[in-house]
């Protein structure tokens, strides 16, 4: 296992890496006392998906985990800023706008352009070469590699974000183009198998800026994302882990596991 004061990675045995890049929520001190009351809260979260997915080790997977909020850095969107959404609100590197289109930052506090570009060099670089470097040796171990972006965001309320109710499993792959058809058609038997979710593949949430990057099915590596709707495993008021609720959806997640590593 690698630890560093911004990345966590646990090197696992199988040719699957699963990727969690908005599980951390810890905010440095000299940058929360420049947000809002609700941004220190670190609202937008992915909240417990490192806790949701812990089964994956026992499946043989690599882990990769980091530490700082999305509000620090959004690890999943190019250093540039670019939009992978265009036409629609989305939130930015170095967010200033919450998912409910409230304010990040007290009046003139926002960052600058070198502090953002500082933030990258410290925060998104480091989990970017981890990943980059672990999916180089899962693809060199094995002769290819899944790597699985998981996600997690409240499904209701965000109207800043999308309309109505987001439904409970959310498959990105680009429209296709990060994976190979053969894994897209096992990940969406699985999802038509079980009927306590309902899901969408390649709906809102395509995949982010990760799922585009590295998925490569031409060269031996797919990438596919899950954007989960919260409510079906945890409290999407007071960000309470519900480990009734967690299991049901454990069970589904580990089938979509073992169908990525066929």
């Amino acid at each position: 296992m690698d630890t560093l004061d911004t990345v966590n990675l646990h090197r696992g045995t199988a040719p699957l890496l699963v990727s969690l890049p908005h599980d951390g929520n810890a905010i440095p001190d000299d940058l929360a006392t420049r947000m809002t009351a609700e941004a220190r809260r670190a609202p937008d979260t992915d909240w417990h998906v490192a806790r949701l997915y812990d089964f994956a080790r026992e499946l043989g997977a690599s882990v990769l985990v980091p530490r700082y909020s999305r509000y620090v850095v959004d690890l999943n969107r190019p250093p540039d800023d670019t939009s992978l959404y265009p036409g629609q609100n989305t939130t930015g590197l170095c967010p200033a706008v919450r998912f409910d289109g409230g304010a990040v930052y007290l009046d003139g506090q926002a960052p600058a352009p070198d502090e953002v570009a500082a933030r990258v060099d410290r925060y998104w670089r480091p989990y970017h070469d981890a990943l980059q470097g672990e999916l180089a040796r899962l693809r060199a171990a094995h002769g290819r590699a899944t790597l699985w972006e998981g996600h997690s965001i409240r499904g209701s309320d965000l109207p800043f974000l999308f309309p109505g109710r987001l439904p409970d499993l959310n498959l990105g792959t680009a429209g296709g183009a990060s994976c190979s058809p053969a894994l897209q058609q096992r990940l969406e038997a699985v999802l038509a198998g079980q009927s306590r979710y309902d899901w969408v593949a390649n709906g809102r949430f395509k995949g982010g800026y990760i799922t585009r990057q590295y998925g490569d099915p031409a060269n031996g590596v797919d990438a596919v994302q899950l954007e989960i709707s919260q409510r079906i495993y945890m409290d999407e008021t007071t960000f309470a882990y519900d480990d009734a609720l967690a299991g049901q959806t454990q069970g589904v997640l580990r089938s979509l596991l073992l169908a990525a590593l066929r």
